[in-house]
């Protein structure tokens, strides 16, 4: 019974340590932000307005949504590079449906019911048929955006095209706070509860750290990430509908490249891409503070063009530093673990 027992006080301990470093993290991200913020408010004291921070808030709410599925996702040590075709081939749906007469309800369940769709394809094949997260989701981006063009060919939606309190949607709130961002924290905050407080969203956590102990402790391995695929699907879906109502502006090259920027947001909110660490919390964090940046460089007279390099060099900072955690915390670990050992032998 002691040696059983002896090894679960480092686990946890470590399992702690990780979830501080975690939470420190993205603390960092928040503080970062908030600073960034501050600076820019001092250069130019109309950025912070009630409408410059409703626009921060609309900026945000698309990446924030497709970066919860994507952080789902890659929590379970994979890659979905299939949202950004995906929410354009949903807005457009959501769209035609809207300029055809349709309910704006159903032309948003309509974009979820699409999404989840395109994201049942993606998880079974990397679930059922095995075939590595970042083949088969290239594959689709691909497809999908080959789906695109023949659909939409030379057609444009416009916000002429739809229900004008659909439109409005996209761009009323409550004082600073708009509809779509409450809708958004809704979602970040159901999806954030399930991970952790229901055991087959922590099975997510388990199946990332290590596939192979996951399956061996009972773990429906290929279940969960089809679920995960469907979950990050379907949110983009719901981007896509919302990215309609925000913009009120559809065409072939919604979404184009899309895919990139919601995965650095995700990496430099503190996911682990190895999977099996990381909060959507974090991965909001991340997604606000990309979408910040993009709004602070022309308010302080900084050419947008920077956007794209400095994202990327987040990301390349974000990845070395998840490399230098995962390398301490297997080090505390291992050290830990030496400690029973040897303990557990005198």
């Amino acid at each position: 019974m002691t040696t059983a027992a002896g090894p679960a006080p480092a686990v946890r301990s470590g399992s702690g340590l990780l979830e501080r470093v975690l939470r420190i993290r993205e603390l960092a991200i928040a503080v970062v932000l908030a600073l960034m913020l501050l600076a820019t408010q001092l250069d130019n004291s109309a950025f912070l307005s009630e409408q410059g921070v409703k626009d921060l808030l609309l900026n945000a709410t698309i990446l924030v949504l497709v970066g919860v599925g994507q952080a789902t996702v890659v929590i379970t040590r994979n890659v979905d590079l299939s949202v950004g075709s995906t929410l354009g081939v949903t807005a457009f749906a959501a769209g035609d449906f809207l300029r055809g007469g349709g309910n704006p309800l159903l032309a948003v369940l309509l974009a979820v019911a699409l999404g989840a769709g395109f994201g049942l394809v993606n998880g079974a094949l990397v679930s059922l048929g095995q075939v590595p997260a970042l083949v088969v989701t290239l594959g689709t981006l691909y497809i999908v955006r080959g789906l695109d063009s023949l659909w939409f060919g030379s057609r444009q939606i416009t916000a002429a095209d739809l229900p004008a309190g659909f439109v409005s949607f996209g761009h009323d709130g409550l004082g600073a706070v708009p509809y779509l961002a409450v809708l958004t924290a809704a979602v970040l905050a159901a999806a954030a509860y399930y991970l952790r407080s229901y055991r087959s969203g922590r099975d997510m956590y388990a199946l990332g750290s290590s596939p192979e102990a996951a399956r061996l402790a009972g773990v429906p391995v290929r279940r969960r990430i089809l679920a995960a695929y469907v979950l990050c699907g379907a949110l983009a879906g719901l981007a896509g509908a919302l990215y309609l109502a925000r913009f009120g502006n559809v065409d072939s090259g919604t979404g184009s490249g899309y895919e990139l920027t919601v995965v650095s947001a995700v990496v430099v909110g503190g996911v682990a891409f190895t999977g099996g660490s990381g909060s959507l919390y974090g991965a909001a964090l991340g997604a606000l503070l990309l979408t910040s940046i993009n709004s602070v460089l022309p308010s302080i007279g900084v050419s947008s063009v920077w956007v794209q390099a400095i994202d990327g060099t987040l990301l390349l900072l974000a990845i070395a530093v998840d490399r230098v955690v995962a390398l301490r915390v297997a080090a505390v670990l291992r050290k830990k673990a030496a400690k029973t050992g040897s303990a557990r032998h005198e």
